[in-house]
């Protein structure tokens, strides 16, 4: 029906199904040898003859210990003599009773050992290979056939039923001669099952050709005949074991590529399928043969991609082939349901989870490649309600409503990411804004789903609590039901809104808010129950998430960043009420989320912040987030440090520093937001994160957070390089023409003064709490920053709002000797005052800077009494220190005179 192109595929699919039944016949043989080896081992036990047990003579004077009593003596032991014994020489333990017997009998036999190279050639691999051969010889004789017009194809037909029936015969024959001749069959390399499954084969593809190329048979008769020959191929696999199972699986499934004709019929191809599937399931579930129904699974699923990629795809037989295996999966393979295997109730299994899905995935691509064709939707629908229902009867199949959610939200986004969206129109006409704009048949079949879709999965999600002695199966029930509806409405949202506002979406998730709240209330008064805690927690969720979907919907764009963190803080809430690790984690998820959302785009609401300074997008886009991050945090830290709550910690953090950052930025540029850096911003910056510095030391002493602990040091690291590559240099109003302001209360004060208190502040913090090199690389800064102020404000008062225009006079140059050594004489006050050495050292430092001054630019370049008049000063200045420190601070007590001696 396929032509030449398939050929490589129909060998490969020969091939893998050759090593599957390989693989499974080889762990046949492995078991029945360990059967065997054991069987041996007790059959020689068992010849072994228990020995007569010696007669024991009394002896009074021997103490005697309590053993287990000898058993009862044998006929020939009692007339044999006693034997003595000496007390003194008790006899060795070799010489035993108990030992002589054992060191008669013969030893078990030894295990066979493993055939050889040469024995699994001959034995095995060849035998495997003939059947291949014979199986694939027919297949191609009769496309030979075809091919050269040899005979006509009646004659073809009849030569194919022979061949089947000779091939079949000869197995029955072999099979019947070994049980006559009691001659064992190797079991990997059985001849009759070989022969069986090669006429199984061939008479599938005879059926099939009679049907399908040569029009001989109607399909009444063609249905009948394959299923007889299935149930056949069903009755000799149950004779001959796993290897005719699996070759017969993997030719009926390569029949229809082999056997090929030039014009595909999909309706005969899949029901000859349906065929095949349903006999290859039923002996799997009569044998219990797992590998065999995935192995089915596997073929069935890869027959539904022929014709997805073509622009004329049949929808009815595509839509019949997978509901057909599905049905015949949830009859024959699901575990629990109906005519399944047997399973303990509370768990999920793969294969009955796995079969359904497989199934949903096939009737998926259907979907996606018919563009949606209502054909495709109906049958998609049906298959996922009837994985519901499924679910609903057999516990076996739960994990089956993962890939029916999964399969549900693909669907919907790729409807709504199509190229060329349908539009929503009410009959009223367009109402921007507040309605949806454009409608039409698709997106009113699409709505209708959506419904059913969401009603389906939560209902059964609510319902299902407490049905179960599993904590898994409620679990599972509740996350489908709460994530699907959720993810439906967003892509519906995405589809037809065009992620606008949207007044209707945002009533939609309103009432979802409120119907996964009505059910997180319910829950909460229900008897403890296994998963239920989890459960309700899952729901809870689902309530915040869809409040935060609703002020997406109904507010601007930037509101989407709030709302995530809004999430973030009812999911922390949520954990603090109900101690589940997962919600811990979902919160910290949000969190990530919202942070991913800044770096795409870090005004959140694009050019639309405002010009209003403080007040504007900026504070509710970064406010909000960082507000609701603090108290999450607050949440969790109540329950434990872990990841989930330094992640939060730390977006706390970030937006923080972002919302004061981006503020002082939208202050500094009257809004523009890429405008370049100014002296005002960059003294702004500095004074924030040193500020932030400041508290998260404080706090970090309380928390002991590794969090706050590193924030810490990288808002003091950012407030360091701004500041010396920023205020000292890029924006230093000594070097660049920039207008500071007023004479007193201008930029320096908020540049330099200011950077300077909130940085000693800063080093008395951490003086305690980390190294004395950071406490004083700190401290250093401040001073170096205080020594600034007072130079570049000295420079003001001469120099006016521009400090680069002008020269320097000696009034100027004796104003900076008197201004540095009035600063460092108030140092040493400070210092002698409050008893602190690192004061005293910074005054040291000043008056150091200031006698070099003195002597390297003060000598050369003041003249007259401002010369004088700077040494005079400089001298009094340092005699005065240096009485300060002998009478003050190192002041030292004079010798006592000695006592004067008496004579005697």
């Amino acid at each position: 029906m396929f032509d030449a192109p398939f050929d490589v595929f129909a060998v490969m699919i020969a091939i893998a199904a050759f090593l599957i039944a390989l693989k499974a016949s080889n762990q046949a043989t492995e078991l029945r040898r360990r059967l065997g080896s054991l069987e041996a081992a007790l059959q020689a036990q068992r010849q072994v003859q228990p020995p007569p047990p010696l007669p024991v003579q009394e002896q009074p004077s021997t103490p005697t210990t309590n053993a287990a009593e000898p058993p009862p003596l044998a006929p020939e032991a009692e007339t044999a003599p006693p034997l003595v014994t000496e007390e003194a020489s008790p006899p060795p333990p070799e010489a035993s009773p108990e030992a002589s017997p054992a060191a008669d009998a013969p030893p078990p036999p030894l295990p066979a050992p493993a055939p050889g190279f040469e024995e699994r050639l001959g034995t095995r691999w060849v035998v495997w290979i003939g059947g291949l051969a014979l199986a694939l010889g027919g297949f191609f004789m009769v496309r030979y056939s075809i091919e050269a017009g040899l005979v006509g194809p009646g004659v073809r037909v009849f030569l194919g039923g022979l061949f089947a029936a000779a091939l079949l015969g000869a197995g029955e024959w072999t099979r019947c001669k070994e049980s006559i001749s009691s001659i064992a069959a190797l079991p990997i390399a059985n001849i009759p099952a070989i022969l069986t499954a090669a006429g199984t084969a061939v008479a599938f593809a005879t059926v099939y050709a009679a049907y399908a190329l040569y029009g001989f048979l109607v399909p009444a008769t063609a249905f009948v005949l394959l299923g007889i020959v299935a149930l056949a191929t069903l009755a000799a696999a149950l004779l001959h074991g796993p290897a005719l199972a699996g070759l017969g699986v993997v030719g009926a499934f390569a029949t229809p590529v082999l056997v090929s004709s030039g014009k595909p019929d999909y309706w005969a191809l899949y029901i000859y399928l349906a065929v095949v599937t349903a006999a290859s399931f039923g002996l799997a579930r009569i044998r219990l043969w797992r590998w065999l129904a995935v192995t089915t699974i596997v073929f069935a699923v890869l027959w539904t991609f022929p014709g997805l990629d073509t622009g004329d795809l049949h929808v009815a037989p595509h839509a019949f082939h997978v509901i057909a295996g599905f049905v015949l999966a949830a009859l024959l393979v699901v575990c629990g349901f109906l005519f399944g295997p047997a399973i303990e109730g509370g768990q999920i299994e793969a294969v009955s989870s796995s079969t359904l899905g497989a199934y949903l995935f096939g009737a998926m691509l259907i979907v996606l490649s018919s563009a949606h064709a209502d054909l495709s939707l109906i049958a998609f629908t049906l298959l996922v309600a009837a994985t519901l229902f499924v679910a609903w009867r057999a516990e076996a199949a739960v994990g089956a409503l993962g890939a029916a959610a999964a399969t549900v939200f693909i669907v919907f986004a790729e409807w709504a990411v199509r190229a060329n969206p349908d539009m929503l129109v009410l009959p009223g006409g367009p109402m921007p804004g507040i309605t949806p704009t454009a409608i039409d048949s698709a997106v009113t079949q699409h709505l209708v789903m959506a419904a059913i879709f969401a009603a389906g999965f939560g209902i059964a999600g609510f319902f299902a609590q407490g049905r179960s002695h599993s904590a898994i199966i409620p679990v599972v029930w509740s996350a489908a039901g709460v994530a699907t509806p959720i993810a439906i409405l967003i892509a519906l949202y995405a589809r037809i809104a065009h992620l606008d506002r949207s007044i209707p979406f945002a009533i939609l998730a309103v009432l979802l808010a409120a119907a996964f709240g009505f059910a997180t209330e319910t829950l909460t008064r229900r008897e403890s129950r296994p998963g239920l805690a989890i459960s309700t927690a899952l729901f809870a969720t689902g309530t915040l998430g869809a409040l935060a979907l609703a002020l997406t919907f109904a507010l601007e764009k930037g509101w989407l960043t709030i709302a995530l963190a809004l999430m973030s803080l009812g999911t922390a809430w949520i954990a603090l009420q109900r101690p589940i690790p997962f919600l811990r984690w979902l919160a910290a998820i949000f969190a990530g989320i919202v942070t991913a959302r800044i770096l795409y785009d870090p005004r959140i609401v694009g050019d639309a912040v405002g010009t209003t300074p403080i007040f504007n997008w900026l504070l509710w886009g970064y406010g909000l987030p960082a507000a609701s991050f603090w108290a999450a945090s607050h949440f969790l830290r109540r329950r434990g440090d872990d990841a989930p709550l330094r992640m939060v910690e730390a977006a706390a953090i970030l937006f923080t520093a972002l919302l004061a950052f981006m503020e002082v930025r939208h202050f500094a540029t009257g809004g523009d937001m890429i405008a370049s850096p100014s002296l005002l911003e960059a003294a702004l910056q500095v004074c924030v994160a040193l500020a932030m510095a400041i508290g998260l030391e404080r706090l970090r002493l309380r928390s002991h957070s590794i969090v706050h602990n590193v924030g810490a040091i990288v808002l003091t690291a950012i407030a360091g390089f701004v500041s010396v590559f920023g205020l000292l240099f890029l924006e230093n109003p000594l070097l660049w023409h920039i207008d500071v302001g007023g004479a007193l209360f201008n930029l320096l004060l908020l540049g330099y003064a200011l950077p300077a208190v909130l940085m000693l502040l800063l080093a008395y913090a951490v003086a305690d709490a980390r190294g004395k090199i950071y406490a004083n690389t700190i401290a250093g800064a401040a001073l170096v920053f205080a020594l600034v102020y007072l130079t570049l404000e000295i420079r003001r008062f001469y120099h006016g709002p521009f400090l680069t225009t002008g020269e320097t006079t000696g009034a100027e140059q004796y104003t900076y000797s008197i201004g540095w050594l009035a600063f460092g004489v108030m140092l040493l006050g400070i210092g002698i005052l409050a008893n602190s050495e690192r004061a005293r050292l910074a005054s040291a430092a000043v008056i150091a800077l200031t006698i070099l001054k003195a002597f390297v630019i003060d000598m050369s370049t003041l003249t007259g009494v401002y010369r004088a008049l700077s040494f005079m000063g400089l001298g009094i200045v340092l005699v005065a220190i240096g009485w300060l420190y002998q009478r003050i601070l190192f002041r030292r007590q004079a010798a006592p005179p000695p006592a004067p001696q008496t004579g005697s």
